[in-house]
């Protein structure tokens, strides 16, 4: 299984981008919203999470490896997950994949079908199985996905995490505790657990409706 490449960007189609890793190039399927992070980087080395696999009818004999490719472990994650959803696919999924991987989550969280069905290749039948199987495991997708939204290295992953479903646990939609959560993360101040987390996200509301009383 290759989960990761890193090699000089050397093109950019719509759908792929070929890699140089001496002695060879490896032609590797992008969403288009990869693309257009990647469009910046050409001949620049870059690295990408990807997924290795078989393409076609194997009862046939017909098939074709393929590698896909993104900028994160988190949206190749979101990916598979994609991807698990009966219709929809490797094909399928790398279609749809034309916003940003939190927009998508927020959506799914959001239990939005309309949203989700304007996507490419995913109507309004798959748009409703999406959303029925994935809808409560896209927290973390919907906080954190993208390397700009990376707020600082000194909060876990895990602590925003708990302290979003600490959130939402004290009654908060999930729009109002991202909000909550963006406003105290993007001060890149330290936080070491979910306690200091929310009671930053208390301080900085002060003088407005406490955030732990919705």
């Amino acid at each position: 299984m290759i989960t990761k490449i890193t090699g000089k960007l050397l093109s950019l189609a719509d759908d792929s981008a070929t890699l140089a890793i001496e002695p060879f190039e490896y032609d590797v399927s992008i969403p288009e919203y990869t693309r257009r992070q990647l469009q910046s980087q050409l001949g620049d080395v870059v690295s990408l999470h990807t997924i290795h696999y078989l393409e076609g009818d194997p009862s046939r004999g017909r098939v074709t490896p393929k590698l896909v490719g993104f900028i994160s472990e988190v949206e190749r994650q979101f990916f598979e997950m994609f991807c698990s959803v009966d219709g929809v696919g490797p094909k399928k999924a790398l279609r749809a994949m034309g916003r940003p991987v939190q927009d998508i989550a927020v959506m799914i969280e959001e239990q939005d079908a309309k949203g989700l069905s304007s996507l490419p290749g995913i109507g309004a039948a798959i748009a409703e199985r999406i959303i029925a199987k994935l809808r409560r495991k896209m927290s973390k997708f919907a906080l954190l996905v993208a390397a700009k939204q990376e707020y600082s290295a000194e909060v876990k992953r895990d602590v925003v995490e708990e302290t979003y479903s600490a959130l939402l646990t004290l009654g908060h939609s999930s729009p109002d505790a991202r909000r909550l959560l963006d406003d105290v993360l993007k001060t890149k101040k330290k936080f070491s657990d979910v306690e200091a987390l929310l009671a930053a996200i208390y301080q900085q509301s002060h003088g407005k409706s406490s955030p732990l009383t919705p």
